[in-house]
């Protein structure tokens, strides 16, 4: 039987995503420090894709994995065409609008045209109009907290866990816009042809999730 093909996010994600792989079975050896980016499980039922969290749903929507793990923030952001069924309930944070701490006047005045660095142009984008806001949209791949400071911007929108790096660059948040976590993403065409084992992979996942 083929393998399932499962792709998994590098990063903050990728320490929890395996460990919870193992705890149903389908246990993983990826070792510190390794460039591997293919690694079969233990036991050879499935393989696991590496790669960059952007791209793990991109893997995904055009069947090249089965199933993949992501943060719900780039889900929200791209927008594929992939089945979600199970959130995973860990890699909690918040996605923040946020600006210097210091600022003396509005951060939001309602006919200006607000500057945003951001890793989610998109996001962003709708959540400005959403508050029939204008904004000029800023991509940055990293370092988002230097924005404000160079004046480059004069707020972010971030991904944050506990806010530290904002308190420590003199930012502060402004509004939430919303709560992410991992979620399980599948190809719509795997969930046809191969039903029996992604719905026991999802109910296995599920729980475990729970307990």
């Amino acid at each position: 039987m083929k393998r399932l093909t499962i792709a998994v996010p590098k990063g903050r994600l990728l320490e929890p995503t395996i460990d919870l792989f193992s705890r149903i079975g389908l246990a993983v050896e990826v070792t510190e420090g390794s460039r591997a980016l293919v690694v079969s499980s233990v036991d050879d039922r499935a393989r696991f894709l590496i790669a960059k969290p952007i791209d793990v749903p991109t893997f995904v929507e055009h069947g090249t994995a089965d199933v993949g793990v992501v943060g719900s923030d780039v889900l929200t952001e791209d927008e594929h065409d992939v089945l979600q069924p199970l959130d995973l309930r860990f890699g909690a944070c918040r996605l923040v609008l946020a600006a210097p701490r210091d600022a003396t006047t509005d951060p939001l005045p309602p006919h200006a045209v607000h500057r945003v660095a951001t890793k989610y142009p998109k996001t962003t984008a709708r959540y400005f109009a959403g508050l029939g806001l204008q904004a000029e949209t800023i991509r940055l791949y990293g370092s988002v907290e230097l924005a404000p400071s160079t004046g480059l911007s004069s707020l972010i929108v971030d991904l944050i866990e506990t806010g530290a790096t904002l308190r420590e660059n003199g930012l502060e948040v402004i509004e939430e816009i919303a709560t992410t976590s991992a979620r399980l993403i599948v190809n719509r065409t795997a969930q046809k042809i191969r039903f029996s084992e992604i719905d026991a992979l999802v109910r296995a996942l599920s729980e475990e999730v729970r307990t």
